[in-house]
Formats: structure tokens, sequence, C-alpha cells
């Protein structure tokens, strides 16, 4: 036999046995526990939706699966250490927005969101509310967009810290109306809260799982829901678009990562444990008391996660170049 035909069969066989080796390892799997990465500290509502739908795909996969916290620089730490996990499906991600805007923000980010990960699906939608201090002046919507425009710079927005769902939901405010507030950051959206509802600062774009609580309690006043329709948590408080603004629709989904390569079989019952997850009634219920939805079984799929990431690049990643938004 030639050679060169001997290494052709020699390399068809290298792939055959590859093959068979991960179609086994897949049939197999889960044989042990999971771990399920929130890049971000305990207790906050990423942290919540992380151990919901953990212990909700458990129950499907027959395997424990661990929570595990390596936070820090806005989600990159863990993040990268999903990215140089093997490729096994016993080590995923779950991630919001932030998957999708370190990319601009960080300069030799050390993974790329697109290229390093396989997408399994989306989780949760996560809808934003405008907020206010509760002796703010304006009446209504329209009254409160006049006001930014004629205040301006006196208007104090804050926001979470550099890259959070809060600072993305300011900026892509200021953009759509044109004007620009004074920034004030703080290091979570517990503390900015605290100050808005203590009356320190202004206004406040966040999601409805840490918002909607004081604006039904009377603690701060709400304006508008950023995006086109209005909320079920909020139906008296109108959309941003009723005021004929566009270009302002931001929505914080989570979505599910496992590092590239993992076998396709693993990948498919991971994505149909995680249909399973956002099916559930207990679960839905639970994070609709968050102010939170489960995405419908039809997000749940690599594809909608794929296009729904490759989007937030485009759009988000775009208003952070242009606001000249760089991590410290």
């Amino acid at each position: 036999m030639p050679s060169s035909v001997f290494r052709c069969v020699r390399a068809l066989a290298a792939v055959s046995f590859a093959l068979a080796a991960a179609a086994a390892a897949a049939q197999a799997w889960p044989s042990r526990p999971i771990t399920m990465v929130m890049p971000y500290a305990p207790g906050g509502p990423g942290d919540t939706i992380t151990r919901v739908f953990a212990a909700a795909m458990q129950k499907t996969l027959g395997q424990q699966i661990v929570v595990d916290n390596p936070a820090g620089a806005s989600g990159t730490i863990g993040t990268a250490k999903v990215a140089r996990s093997a490729p096994d499906g016993y080590t995923l991600l779950m991630i919001h927005v932030s998957h999708a805007t370190n990319l601009a923000m960080y300069k030799g980010l050390p993974y790329h969101p697109v290229d390093d990960f396989e997408p399994i699906g989306s989780a949760t939608n996560g809808p934003m509310v405008i907020v206010t201090r509760n002796d703010f002046p304006a009446r209504d919507l329209d009254e409160f967009i006049a006001y930014l425009r004629a205040n301006g710079p006196r208007v104090s927005l804050a926001h979470a810290g550099v890259g959070s769902a809060s600072h993305l939901c300011g900026l892509m405010m200021m953009s759509a109306l044109n004007v620009k507030l004074n920034e004030i950051p703080y290091k979570g959206t517990g503390p900015a809260l605290n100050d808005l509802m203590g009356g320190q600062v202004d206004v406040l774009c966040d999601q409805t799982s840490g918002t909607v609580p004081p604006v039904k309690a009377g603690r701060i006043k709400a304006y508008a829901a950023a995006g086109k329709a209005r909320l079920p948590s909020l139906p008296a408080v109108p959309a941003i678009s009723e005021a004929g603004v566009q270009g302002f629709d931001i929505n914080i989904s989570f979505g599910l990562y496992a590092p590239k390569g993992t076998p396709r079989p693993v990948l498919d019952q991971l994505t149909a444990a995680l249909q399973k997850a956002v099916a559930d009634p207990e679960l839905r219920a639970r994070l609709e008391g968050m102010g939170i939805s489960a995405v419908g079984v039809e997000q749940a799929t690599p594809a909608s996660l794929r296009a729904h990431l490759r989007h937030e690049i485009d759009t988000l990643g775009s208003l952070l170049v242009k606001a000249g938004v760089k991590a410290n």
C-alpha cells in the first residue's frame, strides 16, 4: 500500500475513533455533577436566575448542577474560566448582555463570545423601566422627557457601573432623547437604587426585578417601560415608544452557553433540559414574581441565542463605542 494511501487511511481511522469516542462519551453523559458558572457575585438577580434554572434542569438531567460565582471584571473572569474548560458538557455559562458588550469594552479580551462558545439557548427576558426619586417634578412621560431635555447635565443619572444593564439603558435613553445627563456610577444596582429612594440621585433605568417592588411600594416613581410595549408588572406605566421616541428598546436576557467543541449530542440534551425548564409553570411563576419572564420554548434554542448575541454585539457594542466607553 503506498505510504500516502496508508496515511490517509490512518487519518480516517483516527477521525472515526474520535467520533466514536465522542459519541460514547455523550451517551454516558452526564455521569457526574455539572457546574453552571454565573460570573457575578451571589445574591443578585443573575445569581437567582441561575440557581432557579440549575434546580429545574438537574431534575431532567439526573445530576446535580452546582452554581459557581467567579465574579469580577464585568463577568470576564468567570466567562474566561468557562472558555478554558474542557468541552465535555460539565462546565456551562449563564450570562446576560455583558457577553456581548465586553467585546467592545475590553481590549485583548481572552476569549471571543461567538467563536469560543456553543450556544445552548436563551433563558429569560428582563424588561427595563425608567424610574426616578419620588419628588421628581415631572407629572407624566411627556413632561419627564421635556424636563430632561431642558435640564440636561443638571439631572443625575445613576447606574450600577460601567457596562452594567442600567448603564446601557441610560446610554440608550440619552442617545434616543439626544440629551446628556450627569452620570453617577455605583458599585452595583443596590446602592444606586438606595440613593434613588433616598432622593440623592434623580433617574435610574434598570431591570424590573429590582425596580418594580419599590415602585409598587410608593418609594420611587416609574415613567416608562424601556421598549415598545407596556409591562405586565406595571400596566399603568406607558412604553417609551408611546411618546414617539424611537430607537430605545432594551431587554436584558440571560442565555446558556457551553465551551466550543462540546459534542452535539450533549448540547442537544442540554437544550432539551433548558426547554423543559422554561416550560415549567413553577419556574415561570417564580421568575414572574421577580418581574422577569422565561422565554418561550422556541427561543430556548442555539439558533435563537446565537442570533440574539450577534444582534447585541452589533447594537449595544456600537452604542458603547459611540459613547467612548471602555473598561477601567
